[in-house]
């Protein structure tokens, strides 16, 4: 019997978070892809971080996702520690939307919601319809595991041992939240914790003081995920990771100080233990959120000092273009080539992680380079802009040939930036299918690494000094890359050929030579704006 609660449990978990990952897939894909943007820009103050830290969980279900993202942006400079904080006050109360849906009798609704999901995700015309059928495909999923692993909870009422373990947890909360704590951490979803806590008071196997020690201890679980992303990241992620784990922690502490009276309270809200829990959950992070949210400032200082150190954020946003001399061009357009000698950096640092994810595995640097490319895409579109804006003015002849010439430039780092991004997903294929490569294989890729770094370099300080000479270095060059591909791109299926290399990696080994010959072509093509060619 034990063994057969247990696999049902299982089971029923297994679809609960399916379902879940599908609803939170459906709403991202329904809403666009304009989370990224929306955690970037709607952040400059801690009621409006919360605020968007809220919306953003309710989108993706998860206050983990929520923060490992935060983590990423705060680790690539594309947010503050005090936005990050803030966001993270809102992304707490975020999660509790889910407990708050389960905990409702909804087995009615089960089929019809599979039905119609199905229906709308196999036979919409329209993308917008299939995301929205796997959205509500996935809550009738995450409903119908709520609803098995209720079942499964059944026997327990009658297991006297286990009654009086779970009666403890009421009577000593502190090994609630400790049970509660490490269970999510092991699973690393806080809204699967509390799923199961809401099952089993369907059962009536949780009391309230029990199941609410064992959600209190969610929210400390929670927070290994982020903590893990913070490993090897910046100084300034770290801190945020620290500060989700210091607030709820912090949170838990008082929560337990005035464990009863808050009980009392909870049990007010509602006849149903279920509803209770949900309730105790929400009420715990909103009452959290409330009380640490004018004292962002205080706590961004706390962490600091508790991870001491420096650290260097990037800056977003162009650093060099001022509208307000749009009226003087040569001004202008000299603001206009230091941003571009920024993008231009930000695009080589990015080949040259790129290629230290791909040989070294190291995909905690995998954020950082697809953040950086959103900051380079980001620059393209800003200078683009502004010199429309700037060609609408008076210019010489030489001045409106130099406008065409940085907009060439532009195009061609940014398509440098998608190489090295591209070489980034090609990692990330590696490293999940696990493919092997030969010692062989490696040291040609970053010998063809070293000589298309070598071009990139010469590239940025001939645009830097208006250098003729080293310039046409690096044309004269492109021809060496490309020989040097065709090269490696012959011996490479020789190799296959001679079972010295694993077949499933040749083709990961010639998009990645292929992806560096283009980021070759395009520092030609940005030596080339500097000869006045293009």
């Amino acid at each position: 019997m034990v063994w057969n609660m247990i696999i049902q449990l299982i089971g029923g978990l297994g679809l609960f978070l399916f379902g879940m990952q599908l609803m939170a897939s459906g709403m991202q894909k329904a809403a666009g892809d304009r989370l990224r943007k929306i955690l970037e820009l709607l952040t400059t103050k801690p009621i409006i971080a919360a605020i968007t830290g809220l919306v953003a969980t309710v989108l993706v279900q998860s206050s983990s996702t929520t923060t490992v993202m935060l983590v990423g942006f705060v680790n690539a400079g594309l947010m503050t520690l005090s936005q990050a904080v803030g966001t993270i006050l809102g992304a707490n109360i975020g999660t509790t939307i889910t407990a708050q849906l389960v905990s409702f009798k909804v087995s009615a609704l089960i089929y019809p919601m599979i039905g119609i999901g199905s229906m709308l995700n196999f036979f919409g015309q329209r993308r917008t319809y299939k995301y929205v059928g796997q959205a509500v495909l996935g809550f009738g999923i995450l409903f119908l595991g709520m609803t098995i692993m209720s079942d499964s909870m059944m026997p327990l009422r009658e297991m006297p041992f286990f009654l009086q373990l779970l009666t403890s947890f009421g009577s000593n909360p502190l090994m609630g939240v400790l049970i509660g704590a490490i269970f999510t951490a092991v699973i690393q979803s806080s809204s699967a914790t509390t799923g199961i806590v809401i099952a089993m008071t369907l059962q009536n196997v949780l009391t309230l003081p029990a199941a609410m020690a064992l959600v209190l201890g969610s929210n400390i679980g929670t927070c290994v995920t982020a903590m893990l992303a913070s490993i090897g990241t910046s100084l300034s992620a770290r801190r945020a990771a620290v500060a989700h784990l210091l607030f709820n922690v912090c949170g838990v502490l008082l929560a337990i100080i005035v464990f009863r009276p808050f009980t009392a309270f909870v049990a007010e809200t509602s006849d149903i233990v279920a509803r209770q829990a949900a309730n105790a959950h929400t009420l715990f992070n909103v009452t959290n959120s409330l009380i640490f949210l004018p004292f962002v400032k205080y706590f961004v200082d706390l962490v600091t000092r508790l991870v001491p150190g420096t650290d260097v954020n990037m800056e977003m946003g162009p650093k060099y273009l001022d509208k307000r001399i749009l009226m003087t061009p040569d001004v202008a357009l000299s603001g206009v080539r230091q941003e571009c000698l920024r993008m231009a950096r930000l695009a080589r640092e990015m080949v040259v992680e790129a290629m230290q994810v791909f040989v070294d595995d190291d995909k905690k640097l995998m954020q950082q380079v697809l953040q950086k490319e959103d900051l380079v895409d980001s620059l393209e579109k800003e200078i683009t802009i502004y010199l429309a804006e700037l060609s609408q003015h008076s210019l010489t002849k030489e001045q409106s040939k130099e406008v065409s010439l940085l907009m060439h430039a532009i195009k061609d780092l940014e398509r440098i930036g998608d190489h090295a991004e591209n070489i980034t997903r090609l990692a990330d294929d590696k490293i999940e299918e696990r493919l092997r490569f030969s010692t062989q294989a490696v040291s040609e890729l970053q010998e063809m690494q070293n000589k298309v770094d070598e071009m990139i370099v010469k590239a940025i300080e001939a645009f830097a000094n208006g250098d003729l000479i080293l310039a046409g270095q690096v044309v004269d060059q492109d021809d060496v890359v490309d020989n040097m591909e065709r090269s490696l791109r012959k011996s490479h299926i020789t190799r296959i050929n001679d079972n010295v290399c694993f077949p499933p990696s040749g083709i990961i080994f010639l998009d990645v030579i292929s992806n560096l010959e283009r980021i070759a072509d395009h520092a030609t093509n940005f030596a080339q704006v500097v000869l006045g060619e293009f």
